[in-house]
C-alpha cells in the first residue's frame, strides 16, 4: 500500500492547525508547536495515523463490508463526492439527516419511495400536475439521499470530515458501536473518534491528500477481495472437474477388490485340495 509522506502532507498545508485560543487541549499530543498564534500539528504522527486507518478501511473492503463518509463543509463536498464515488463506496454531502444511522429504516422506506416514483414516471400513472409535484420531491430526496441509495444496511464504519461540523452523525455512529475514522483538527475533541487523523480539515488540498490515501487503501481491499473470489471460483471448477474422475475410480476398485477376493479363494481351494490329497 503506497504511504503518503511527509512532504507530500506538508506541501498540502495539513500541518497548519486553528488559533492558539480556539483549540481543544485534548488535541496536545498532536500539536508540534505555535507560531504567530498558531498551532501547527506534528505531520509524523499524522502519517502513522494515516496509515493505521488506511489499513482498517483496507480491511473493512476487503471483508465487503461499506464505509460511510460524512463532508458536508463547503472545502470538502466536492472533493469526497468526486473520489468516494470513484471507489464506489456511499457518502453523504448535504445535510445529515437526523436517524440516518439510528432510524436506518426509515430512511431505507425514503429511498424506496424514490424507486417507487421513478417506476410510477415509467408507467405513466401520474397526471402533468402530480409529474412535476413527484418530480421536486424526488429532487429533494436525491440531493440528501441519492448518494445512500445502494446502502442496504447500516455501514461498518463512518469516515467523518470535520468532527465538529458533523457531530450527529459521530454520535450517531457511537451509539450503534460503529467506528468513527476522521480528520480531526486543533480545535476538536478526539475522545469519540476511533481512528484519529490530526490534520488541516479547512483546505482543500489537505482534505484531498487524505483522502487520496483512504481511497487508495479502499481501493487496495476492493481488489484483493476480487482477487480471492477469482481464486475461489477458479478452484471450485477444478473440483468439480475432478469429481468424474472419482466417480469413474468406483467401479475401478470395486474390481481390484473382487480380484483380490477370488485370488484369496483360488488359494484357499488350493490348500484344501493339497490337504486332501495327503489325507489320501
Amino acid at each position: 500500500m503506497s504511504r503518503t509522506d511527509f512532504n507530500t502532507l506538508l506541501e498540502a498545508g495539513a500541518h497548519f492547525g486553528h488559533l492558539k485560543r480556539k483549540w481543544n487541549p485534548k488535541m496536545a499530543p498532536y500539536i508540534f508547536m505555535e507560531k504567530n498564534g498558531i498551532h501547527i500539528i506534528d505531520l509524523h504522527k499524522t502519517v502513522l495515523k494515516l496509515d493505521e486507518a488506511a489499513n482498517a478501511l483496507k480491511q473493512i473492503a476487503k471483508s465487503g463490508r461499506r464505509v460511510l463518509f460524512v463532508a458536508t463543509k463547503k472545502q470538502a463536498k466536492e472533493i469526497v463526492a468526486e473520489k468516494i464515488a470513484a471507489i464506489g463506496m456511499p457518502y453523504v454531502t448535504e445535510r445529515w439527516a437526523g436517524g440516518m444511522l439510528t432510524n436506518f429504516p426509515t430512511i431505507r422506506k425514503a429511498v424506496k419511495k424514490m424507486s417507487t416514483i421513478d417506476k410510477m414516471a415509467t408507467d405513466g400513472t401520474f397526471s402533468k400536475r402530480e409529474k412535476l409535484q413527484i418530480a421536486r420531491q424526488r429532487a429533494k430526496l436525491e440531493k440528501n439521499l441519492g448518494s445512500i441509495a445502494d446502502l442496504t444496511r447500516l455501514p461498518a464504519a463512518l469516515f467523518v470530515v470535520d468532527v465538529q461540523k458533523e457531530s450527529n452523525a459521530v454520535k450517531e455512529a457511537k451509539r450503534l458501536n460503529i467506528p468513527v475514522f476522521a480528520m480531526v483538527d486543533t480545535c476538536c475533541d478526539p475522545t469519540d473518534i476511533d481512528y484519529v487523523i490530526p490534520a488541516n480539515d479547512d483546505a482543500t488540498k489537505s482534505i484531498a491528500v487524505i483522502l487520496d490515501a483512504v481511497c487508495g487503501a479502499i481501493s487496495e481491499g476492493l481488489e484483493e477481495r476480487k482477487l480471492e473470489k477469482e481464486k475461489e471460483a477458479q478452484e471450485n471448477e477444478a473440483h468439480e472437474g475432478d469429481a468424474p474422475a472419482k466417480k469413474d475410480a468406483k467401479p475401478r476398485i470395486k474390481k481390484a477388490v473382487k480380484a483380490s477376493v477370488d485370488a484369496e479363494e483360488a488359494t484357499v481351494a488350493e490348500v484344501v485340495a493339497a490337504t486332501e490329497q495327503k489325507a489320501e
